[in-house]
């Protein structure tokens, strides 16, 4: 007699955290030696329902996002952390306006205010580093990257690694299909 058990989790291998990938539609050169990403923590606010014995807490319709965080190692030329710091000094355009028109415009002199935006992907890997989830986010720009310092007598070498602070509108955790949510 066999018993089915249909709430029961399949898979008994557990999620990795060395399997990830991180990719930027605006600029690849962020991603490819990206080695620590988190997804950002999500929270619903809540009301108070007056109650003539005790209040009661009841959801919200609100959803709070956490801001999404990043570490990458910096390549050898800086072409990686530069191309975070241009694109903050293009928002921020602390000398001139023509930095943030030179940020929203294109090749061929086209200017698109959504070039101030870039749309990402976290995709979570198992353990044949095959996607098992894609977490996407909407409409990213970077608001905080570390500072890199240069230390002399440091006697063993630890190669750069920064921290770049996005906000966005909104993530979606979709399967490894890449449409359907998860």
């Amino acid at each position: 007699m066999a018993c089915n058990f249909p709430n029961q989790i399949n898979n008994r291998n557990f999620l990795s955290p060395v399997g990830f990938k991180f990719t930027l539609s605006k600029d690849p050169k962020i991603s490819f030696f990206c080695n620590s990403a988190r997804i950002p923590e999500i929270s619903l606010g809540s009301a108070v329902q007056p109650n003539y014995l005790k209040d009661l807490d009841v959801p919200g319709d609100k959803l709070n996002y956490g801001d999404f965080s990043l570490r990458f190692l910096v390549d050898e030329n800086m072409e990686n952390y530069m191309a975070v710091h241009n694109w903050l000094t293009g928002l921020g355009f602390p000398e001139t306006t023509q930095q943030f028109r030179d940020l929203i415009t294109d090749d061929n002199g086209v200017r698109n205010l959504n070039y101030q935006f870039s749309d990402g992907s976290l995709h979570i890997l198992n353990s044949n580093f095959r996607d098992v989830a894609i977490v996407k986010f909407k409409d990213l720009f970077p608001i905080y990257l570390t500072s890199l310092e240069f230390e002399a007598s440091d006697s063993d070498i630890n190669y750069f690694t920064a921290e770049v602070t996005f906000k966005y509108t909104i993530y979606n955790v979709l399967a490894s299909d890449n449409r359907t949510p998860l």
